[in-house]
Protein backbone atom coordinates (compact mmCIF):
# COMPACT_ATOMS: atom_id res chain seq x y z
CA UNK A 1 0.00 0.00 0.00
CA UNK A 2 1.26 3.33 -1.01
CA UNK A 3 1.89 5.72 1.43
CA UNK A 4 0.51 9.78 1.06
CA UNK A 5 3.26 12.23 0.74
CA UNK A 6 2.91 14.61 3.21
CA UNK A 7 3.83 18.18 3.34
CA UNK A 8 5.98 20.24 5.41
CA UNK A 9 7.36 23.74 5.17
CA UNK A 10 10.29 25.36 6.89
CA UNK A 11 12.03 28.29 6.67
CA UNK A 12 15.83 29.58 7.43
CA UNK A 13 16.11 32.56 9.32
CA UNK A 14 16.17 35.58 6.35
CA UNK A 15 12.24 36.06 6.37
CA UNK A 16 10.70 33.80 8.86
CA UNK A 17 7.33 36.52 9.31
CA UNK A 18 6.53 35.63 5.34
CA UNK A 19 7.11 32.31 6.08
CA UNK A 20 4.94 32.36 9.17
CA UNK A 21 2.16 34.27 7.22
CA UNK A 22 2.84 31.55 4.11
CA UNK A 23 1.76 28.53 6.80
CA UNK A 24 -1.18 30.39 8.43
CA UNK A 25 -2.16 30.69 4.78
CA UNK A 26 -1.82 26.63 4.29
CA UNK A 27 -3.39 26.77 7.71
CA UNK A 28 -0.33 24.68 9.07
CA UNK A 29 2.29 24.78 10.88
CA UNK A 30 6.03 25.73 10.48
CA UNK A 31 8.34 22.68 10.86
CA UNK A 32 10.50 22.85 13.48
CA UNK A 33 14.21 23.39 12.76
CA UNK A 34 17.56 24.35 14.87
CA UNK A 35 19.78 26.90 13.25
CA UNK A 36 22.46 28.53 15.20
CA UNK A 37 26.46 29.73 14.03
CA UNK A 38 29.83 28.92 15.79
CA UNK A 39 31.78 31.73 17.36
CA UNK A 40 34.04 31.44 13.65
CA UNK A 41 30.03 32.23 12.51
CA UNK A 42 30.06 28.41 10.84
CA UNK A 43 26.33 28.13 10.22
CA UNK A 44 25.01 24.80 11.51
CA UNK A 45 21.36 23.33 10.99
CA UNK A 46 19.81 20.24 12.85
CA UNK A 47 15.99 19.58 11.34
CA UNK A 48 13.93 18.79 14.67
CA UNK A 49 11.47 16.40 13.07
CA UNK A 50 10.97 13.50 10.60
CA UNK A 51 10.95 14.59 7.18
CA UNK A 52 11.46 11.10 5.50
CA UNK A 53 9.67 10.79 2.49
CA UNK A 54 7.85 14.29 2.58
CA UNK A 55 7.74 16.84 0.30
CA UNK A 56 9.31 19.84 2.08
CA UNK A 57 9.25 22.94 0.85
CA UNK A 58 12.06 25.64 2.31
CA UNK A 59 11.57 29.48 2.23
CA UNK A 60 14.79 31.61 2.57
CA UNK A 61 15.53 34.53 -0.04
CA UNK A 62 18.82 35.10 -0.48
CA UNK A 63 19.07 38.93 0.22
CA UNK A 64 21.38 41.06 2.88
CA UNK A 65 23.30 39.45 3.65
CA UNK A 66 23.23 37.45 0.48
CA UNK A 67 26.24 35.07 1.23
CA UNK A 68 24.95 34.47 4.69
CA UNK A 69 21.71 33.74 3.28
CA UNK A 70 22.36 31.63 0.58
CA UNK A 71 24.73 29.30 2.45
CA UNK A 72 22.23 28.50 5.00
CA UNK A 73 19.93 28.26 2.45
CA UNK A 74 22.33 25.18 1.15
CA UNK A 75 22.84 23.83 4.39
CA UNK A 76 19.02 23.63 5.27
CA UNK A 77 18.80 21.79 1.81
CA UNK A 78 21.77 19.59 2.31
CA UNK A 79 20.30 18.44 5.69
CA UNK A 80 16.89 17.96 4.19
CA UNK A 81 18.79 15.47 1.63
CA UNK A 82 20.38 13.43 4.04
CA UNK A 83 17.16 13.32 6.29
CA UNK A 84 16.01 11.30 3.77
CA UNK A 85 13.24 13.94 2.23
CA UNK A 86 11.10 12.62 -0.64
CA UNK A 87 11.49 16.06 -2.56
CA UNK A 88 13.16 19.29 -1.83
CA UNK A 89 11.62 22.89 -2.77
CA UNK A 90 13.60 25.82 -2.50
CA UNK A 91 10.80 28.95 -2.43
CA UNK A 92 13.47 31.65 -3.27
CA UNK A 93 10.82 34.86 -2.87
CA UNK A 94 13.99 37.28 -3.49
CA UNK A 95 16.80 35.48 -5.77
CA UNK A 96 19.55 37.12 -5.15
CA UNK A 97 22.74 37.90 -7.36
CA UNK A 98 20.43 37.75 -10.27
CA UNK A 99 21.64 40.98 -11.44
CA UNK A 100 25.28 38.92 -12.43
CA UNK A 101 23.27 37.04 -15.14
CA UNK A 102 25.94 37.60 -17.81
CA UNK A 103 29.28 38.72 -18.83
CA UNK A 104 28.98 42.82 -19.29
CA UNK A 105 33.14 43.06 -19.22
CA UNK A 106 36.06 40.37 -19.16
CA UNK A 107 37.12 38.27 -16.37
CA UNK A 108 33.60 38.84 -14.44
CA UNK A 109 31.34 35.44 -13.69
CA UNK A 110 28.20 34.67 -14.10
CA UNK A 111 26.97 35.05 -10.37
CA UNK A 112 23.40 33.95 -11.03
CA UNK A 113 24.28 30.51 -12.66
CA UNK A 114 26.57 29.54 -9.84
CA UNK A 115 23.76 29.85 -7.52
CA UNK A 116 21.66 27.41 -9.93
CA UNK A 117 24.38 24.92 -10.02
CA UNK A 118 24.92 24.96 -6.42
CA UNK A 119 20.84 24.88 -5.24
CA UNK A 120 20.90 22.18 -7.77
CA UNK A 121 23.99 20.20 -6.70
CA UNK A 122 22.66 20.47 -3.01
CA UNK A 123 19.45 18.50 -3.73
CA UNK A 124 17.05 21.53 -4.67
CA UNK A 125 14.37 19.74 -6.89
CA UNK A 126 12.55 22.08 -7.83
CA UNK A 127 12.50 26.54 -7.38
CA UNK A 128 9.83 28.72 -6.72
CA UNK A 129 10.61 32.41 -6.82
CA UNK A 130 8.80 35.94 -7.54
CA UNK A 131 10.02 38.44 -10.23
CA UNK A 132 13.70 37.45 -11.00
CA UNK A 133 15.92 40.74 -11.98
CA UNK A 134 16.44 38.48 -15.50
CA UNK A 135 13.84 36.20 -16.75
CA UNK A 136 16.62 34.14 -18.56
CA UNK A 137 17.79 32.85 -14.94
CA UNK A 138 15.08 29.65 -15.15
CA UNK A 139 17.23 28.20 -18.10
CA UNK A 140 20.13 28.08 -15.61
CA UNK A 141 18.33 25.13 -14.05
CA UNK A 142 18.02 21.75 -14.67
CA UNK A 143 14.80 21.11 -12.42
CA UNK A 144 11.53 23.08 -12.93
CA UNK A 145 11.61 27.14 -12.25
CA UNK A 146 8.31 28.33 -11.35
CA UNK A 147 8.48 32.07 -11.84
CA UNK A 148 5.56 34.01 -10.23
CA UNK A 149 4.86 37.54 -10.52
CA UNK A 150 3.85 40.36 -8.60
CA UNK A 151 1.31 41.79 -10.88
CA UNK A 152 -1.74 39.87 -9.32
CA UNK A 153 -0.95 42.14 -5.64
CA UNK A 154 -0.18 45.21 -7.12
CA UNK A 155 -3.04 44.85 -9.59
CA UNK A 156 -5.29 44.60 -6.81
CA UNK A 157 -3.83 47.34 -4.95
CA UNK A 158 -3.81 49.95 -7.94
CA UNK A 159 -7.57 49.31 -9.13
CA UNK A 160 -8.85 49.13 -5.52
CA UNK A 161 -7.10 52.07 -3.56
CA UNK A 162 -5.35 53.72 -6.29
CA UNK A 163 -8.42 53.32 -8.42
CA UNK A 164 -5.86 53.36 -11.41
CA UNK A 165 -7.71 53.35 -14.87
CA UNK A 166 -7.23 53.93 -18.77
CA UNK A 167 -6.17 57.26 -18.17
CA UNK A 168 -3.13 56.45 -15.68
CA UNK A 169 0.42 55.51 -17.51
CA UNK A 170 2.75 53.17 -16.51
CA UNK A 171 6.35 54.05 -16.35
CA UNK A 172 9.46 51.59 -16.79
CA UNK A 173 12.70 53.29 -15.06
CA UNK A 174 14.70 52.02 -18.15
CA UNK A 175 14.10 50.12 -21.62
CA UNK A 176 14.68 46.74 -19.38
CA UNK A 177 11.40 46.67 -17.55
CA UNK A 178 9.27 47.78 -20.48
CA UNK A 179 7.58 44.51 -20.64
CA UNK A 180 6.77 44.66 -17.23
CA UNK A 181 5.09 47.83 -17.22
CA UNK A 182 3.44 46.88 -20.79
CA UNK A 183 2.42 44.05 -19.19
CA UNK A 184 1.24 45.75 -16.00
CA UNK A 185 -0.62 48.53 -18.03
CA UNK A 186 -2.63 46.12 -20.12
CA UNK A 187 -4.92 45.14 -17.31
CA UNK A 188 -6.37 48.28 -16.78
CA UNK A 189 -5.69 49.77 -20.38
CA UNK A 190 -3.54 52.29 -19.07
CA UNK A 191 -0.81 54.43 -21.19
CA UNK A 192 3.02 53.61 -20.93
CA UNK A 193 6.31 55.48 -21.15
CA UNK A 194 9.82 54.32 -20.48
CA UNK A 195 12.85 56.32 -19.36
CA UNK A 196 16.07 56.15 -21.31
CA UNK A 197 18.98 55.34 -18.97
CA UNK A 198 23.04 54.97 -18.68
CA UNK A 199 24.39 53.78 -15.78
CA UNK A 200 28.03 55.71 -15.17
CA UNK A 201 29.13 53.55 -12.49
CA UNK A 202 27.40 50.83 -10.53
CA UNK A 203 24.82 51.53 -8.12
CA UNK A 204 24.68 55.18 -9.70
CA UNK A 205 22.20 56.08 -12.88
CA UNK A 206 21.94 58.81 -14.73
CA UNK A 207 17.93 59.05 -15.73
CA UNK A 208 17.82 60.64 -19.51
CA UNK A 209 14.50 61.02 -21.40
CA UNK A 210 11.19 60.11 -21.14
CA UNK A 211 9.40 58.42 -23.81
CA UNK A 212 5.76 58.95 -23.41
CA UNK A 213 3.25 61.26 -22.60
CA UNK A 214 2.59 62.21 -18.55
CA UNK A 215 1.83 65.80 -18.76
CA UNK A 216 -1.13 66.14 -15.85
CA UNK A 217 -1.47 61.90 -15.54
CA UNK A 218 -1.34 60.13 -12.74
CA UNK A 219 1.70 57.60 -12.83
CA UNK A 220 2.68 54.08 -11.61
CA UNK A 221 6.52 53.87 -11.73
CA UNK A 222 7.16 49.68 -11.48
CA UNK A 223 10.52 48.03 -10.89
CA UNK A 224 11.24 44.82 -9.88
CA UNK A 225 13.62 45.87 -7.10
CA UNK A 226 14.78 49.02 -4.92
CA UNK A 227 17.88 49.01 -4.30
CA UNK A 228 19.68 52.47 -3.29
CA UNK A 229 16.79 54.07 -5.18
CA UNK A 230 18.69 56.32 -7.22
CA UNK A 231 17.34 55.50 -10.66
CA UNK A 232 13.76 55.51 -9.10
CA UNK A 233 13.80 59.24 -7.36
CA UNK A 234 15.26 60.27 -10.28
CA UNK A 235 12.27 59.04 -12.22
CA UNK A 236 10.04 59.70 -9.85
CA UNK A 237 11.29 63.75 -10.00
CA UNK A 238 11.68 63.91 -13.73
CA UNK A 239 8.25 62.69 -13.98
CA UNK A 240 6.87 65.69 -11.38
CA UNK A 241 8.91 68.41 -13.68
CA UNK A 242 7.38 66.69 -16.95
CA UNK A 243 3.86 67.30 -15.68
CA UNK A 244 2.51 64.06 -14.00
CA UNK A 245 0.04 64.49 -11.26
CA UNK A 246 0.89 62.19 -9.41
CA UNK A 247 4.26 59.20 -8.54
CA UNK A 248 3.06 55.51 -7.17
CA UNK A 249 6.53 53.68 -7.46
CA UNK A 250 5.50 50.00 -7.00
CA UNK A 251 8.42 47.24 -6.69
CA UNK A 252 8.37 44.04 -5.91
CA UNK A 253 11.38 43.94 -3.89
CA UNK A 254 12.60 46.24 -1.32
CA UNK A 255 16.38 45.82 -1.20
CA UNK A 256 16.69 49.39 0.45
CA UNK A 257 20.76 49.04 0.49
CA UNK A 258 22.34 52.29 1.97
CA UNK A 259 20.50 55.10 2.36
CA UNK A 260 17.67 54.23 -0.16
CA UNK A 261 14.69 55.23 3.16
CA UNK A 262 16.07 58.42 2.97
CA UNK A 263 16.08 59.06 -0.61
CA UNK A 264 12.62 57.41 -0.71
CA UNK A 265 11.24 59.47 2.16
CA UNK A 266 13.05 63.12 0.76
CA UNK A 267 11.88 61.91 -2.76
CA UNK A 268 8.83 63.14 -5.39
CA UNK A 269 6.94 59.95 -5.15
CA UNK A 270 3.48 60.48 -3.43
CA UNK A 271 3.64 56.46 -2.48
CA UNK A 272 5.78 53.99 -2.27
CA UNK A 273 4.47 50.35 -2.42
CA UNK A 274 6.46 47.01 -2.57
CA UNK A 275 5.88 43.30 -1.14
CA UNK A 276 7.48 41.80 1.76
CA UNK A 277 9.68 39.14 -0.08
CA UNK A 278 11.99 40.95 1.97
CA UNK A 279 12.09 41.77 5.63
CA UNK A 280 12.05 45.57 5.99
CA UNK A 281 13.54 46.61 9.71
CA UNK A 282 11.47 48.88 11.97
CA UNK A 283 13.92 51.66 11.61
CA UNK A 284 13.78 51.52 7.32
CA UNK A 285 10.04 51.54 7.82
CA UNK A 286 10.15 54.68 10.27
CA UNK A 287 12.75 56.45 8.06
CA UNK A 288 10.55 56.51 4.83
CA UNK A 289 7.00 56.92 7.14
CA UNK A 290 3.61 57.08 5.65
CA UNK A 291 4.86 56.94 2.09
CA UNK A 292 5.52 53.19 2.36
CA UNK A 293 2.86 50.39 2.14
CA UNK A 294 3.96 46.70 2.11
CA UNK A 295 1.62 44.65 0.59
CA UNK A 296 1.58 40.54 1.69
CA UNK A 297 3.17 37.95 -0.77
CA UNK A 298 2.39 34.94 1.45
CA UNK A 299 -0.94 34.21 -0.79
CA UNK A 300 0.44 34.08 -3.83
CA UNK A 301 3.49 31.73 -2.59
CA UNK A 302 1.16 30.00 -0.31
CA UNK A 303 -1.48 28.82 -3.11
CA UNK A 304 1.82 28.18 -5.27
CA UNK A 305 2.93 25.85 -2.50
CA UNK A 306 -0.42 23.65 -2.63
CA UNK A 307 -0.80 23.42 -6.37
CA UNK A 308 2.62 21.91 -6.86
CA UNK A 309 2.14 19.85 -3.81
CA UNK A 310 -1.53 18.67 -5.54
CA UNK A 311 0.02 18.43 -8.97
CA UNK A 312 -2.18 20.82 -9.93
CA UNK A 313 -1.55 23.83 -12.60
CA UNK A 314 0.09 27.10 -11.08
CA UNK A 315 0.19 28.99 -14.70
CA UNK A 316 -3.46 31.36 -13.74
CA UNK A 317 -0.76 32.24 -10.60
CA UNK A 318 1.37 33.78 -13.80
CA UNK A 319 -0.53 36.72 -14.16
CA UNK A 320 2.24 38.90 -16.91
CA UNK A 321 0.96 39.07 -19.95
CA UNK A 322 3.00 38.03 -22.65
CA UNK A 323 5.17 40.19 -24.84
CA UNK A 324 3.55 42.42 -27.71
Amino acid sequence: MQKEIGLKLITGRSNPKLAQNIASYMGISLADIYITEFADEEIFVRIEEDVRGQHIFVVQSTSNPGYKNLFELLVIIDALKRASAGQITAVIPYYGYARQERKTESRVPITAKLVANLLTEAGAQRIVTMDLHASQIQGFFDIPVDHLFASSIFLDYARHTLKANSDWVVVSPDVGGLERARAFAKHFQAGIAVFDKRRERKNQAEVLNLIGDVQNKNTILIDDMIDTAGTICQAAARLKDIGARNVHIMSSHAVLSQNAPERLKESSADSVVVTDTIEISETKRNIIGKKLTVLEAAGLFGEAIERIYANRSISTLFLQAKKV
